[in-house]
């Protein structure tokens, strides 16, 4: 640590930085950086050997970066911390200095005004910071959300590969970087798919009514991707499902009359090769064209869009706890589990009546 620092600007961990930067900290913990290291992750890092670093870092290279924290970690998978003792560094997830400490040296964007610290200002707390302008780069994020040369690819695309689906995007073309959408008015946010407003900007549902064919009803719903950036969803975790379906009086799905059109890079669990990829680049629409017989109880067509975020994830934590793989991470990953499952929601519903739904009686 620096000479002349305190214990608090030498520190390492995120309530340090948001005694200062409280808006800044709030905002973190609401977001999914914070969680970085979650159940999930952590449950599957405990069944690995303390001193596999090698296998710690296609993790937490990412999840949780700093060196320090591959110490903690580490150091946790040898001896498990007591239930409700305080939580390790590595727990914390993409912390502050994750992004802007290096060395002690604290790194950060312009001022606002553009101006930044110059050398023999004094009275800085942990000596300033260091202007960059990367922090309003996209190339900024890529380091976690692209992979490259030699990294991992299905039917020759990188698992992970958003810098590029956003680098041929007119959002590039435009000047709108991630951060533009991401970190609003530089708020540090990262919303994404999990988060049904983000999803309101990103993506635009439209129906067309239903229309009755002797005893056949025929109806659409179209998804467009109006303002996301790079593909919808990017990664191979979500699934987002277009429905339509007749409903009884009491609104209920009636049997046999659901339609889904799924739109998601589905993957199998071990990687081993991409089922199909029906994702939509920006601007790029999907249908679901709805034919079907009138059902005799139906009264109403329901065109929904159900969103689960971490669908993969649902299905990985279901197949290590089916399969007992899941050992000294067992109770992990079942709250993992329980944490995908949650997160499933209803983004967008709409009910039309059937005109002379009676005479189907």
């Amino acid at each position: 640590m620096p000479a002349g620092f305190s214990a608090q600007e030498g520190a390492l961990d995120p309530d340090s930085c948001g005694f200062c930067h409280l808006k800044q900290f709030n905002d973190w913990k609401t977001s999914l950086h914070a969680k970085a290291m979650g159940p999930g992750v952590l449950g599957q890092l405990l069944e690995m050997a303390p001193d596999a670093g090698d296998e710690h870092q296609a993790c937490i290279r990412c999840h949780a970066p700093l060196a320090e924290q591959a110490v903690s970690l580490s150091e946790a998978i040898a001896r498990p911390r007591a239930a409700g003792g305080q939580a390790r560094l590595h727990e914390r997830g993409l912390i502050c200095a994750g992004c802007h400490v290096r060395q002690h040296e604290r790194f950060g964007p312009p001022r606002r005004d553009g101006s930044a610290p110059q050398p023999g200002d004094k009275g800085l707390p942990h000596g300033g910071w260091t202007a960059s302008p990367a922090f309003e780069d996209s190339r900024f994020c890529a380091a976690c959300h692209q992979f490259g040369e030699g990294d991992f690819a299905l039917n020759g695309k990188f698992l992970e590969n958003t810098y590029e689906e956003w680098k041929a995007s007119r959002y590039a073309r435009e000047g709108k970087s991630c951060q533009s959408c991401h970190m609003p008015d530089r708020r540090h946010l990262w919303r994404g798919v999990h988060d049904q407003q983000m999803l309101k900007s990103g993506v635009t549902v439209t129906t067309v009514p239903p229309v009755r064919t002797d005893l056949r009803i025929e109806a659409r719903l179209e998804i467009r991707n109006t303002g996301t950036g790079h593909r919808f969803p990017t990664y191979v975790t979500p699934k987002v499902i277009a429905e339509i379906y007749q409903a009884g009086p009491d609104g209920t799905m009636l049997p046999g009359t659901l339609r889904q059109h799924v739109i998601a890079r589905l993957v199998e669990l071990d990687l081993s090769r991409e089922i199909a990829d029906t994702r939509l680049a920006p601007d790029q629409a999907a249908s679901l064209e709805y034919r079907a017989p009138l059902h005799p109880r139906a009264r109403s067509l329901t065109y929904r869009v159900r969103v689960e975020p971490d669908a993969f994830y649902t299905k990985l934590y279901e197949s290590l706890l089916e399969s007992g793989q899941a050992h000294r991470g067992k109770t992990m990953i079942g709250a993992a589990l329980a944490n995908s499952r949650r997160a499933h929601f209803t983004f967008f519903e709409e009910r039309r009546p059937l005109r002379g739904a009676d005479a189907a009686k």
